[in-house]
């Protein structure tokens, strides 16, 4: 398999994108995410519960989320979904495409967008599957979190705002604004 991405096209998703979208999502964690749901019927749909077309067309229209899909020979490849909180939500690619830089370039839109809304911060619950990924993206890991569907995940975040100082004039180490005192 090649590694070039090929006519590799990242952009907003729309409703229509839904059904393609959702098979992204569902093949992903099927086929990728065996560490994390370690081949449990109960834990794998429960994940994938809410996973369905309907559900990412409703995800994709509400107005507080920003959703983008890469397309790679006119195939939806890959999709993200970013919350107006500063939340990735979803981050996810088909098997095939894994390694090829659509995860990269998906991440880069979705960042982009987040400072241009002025969210200073993005934060992610990442699979173990993941935390490579994120880790050599820049994202810091700030410890285990246990999922709602049983899934234990690693909370990632990303200081966007390069040049962002603590009151004192020292750089900002923490994803919250706290005293560390």
């Amino acid at each position: 398999m090649s590694s070039e991405i090929r006519s590799l096209e990242v952009r907003p998703a729309e409703v229509s994108d839904a059904v393609a979208a959702c098979t992204v999502l569902r093949r992903s964690i099927a086929e990728c995410c065996g560490e994390d749901h370690k081949q449990d019927p109960a834990i794998l749909a429960a994940w994938l519960g809410n996973k369905t077309p309907e559900m990412v067309a409703n995800w994709f229209a509400s107005p507080t989320n920003y959703s983008v899909v890469a397309v790679q020979d006119g195939v939806v490849v890959g999709v993200a979904l970013l919350t107006g909180a500063g939340k990735l939500a979803l981050c996810y690619l088909l098997p095939e495409v894994r390694g090829q830089g659509v995860g990269k370039a998906l991440l880069e839109r979705v960042e982009a967008q987040a400072c241009s809304w002025g969210v200073k911060a993005l934060q992610l619950h990442s699979t173990a599957t993941g935390e490579g990924f994120f880790a050599k993206c820049g994202y810091i890991d700030s410890g285990k979190v246990r999922s709602p569907y049983g899934v234990e995940t690693v909370f990632f975040w990303k200081q966007l705002d390069e040049g962002a100082t603590a009151a004192d004039g020292s750089k900002r180490k923490r994803f919250c604004n706290c005293n560390s005192a």
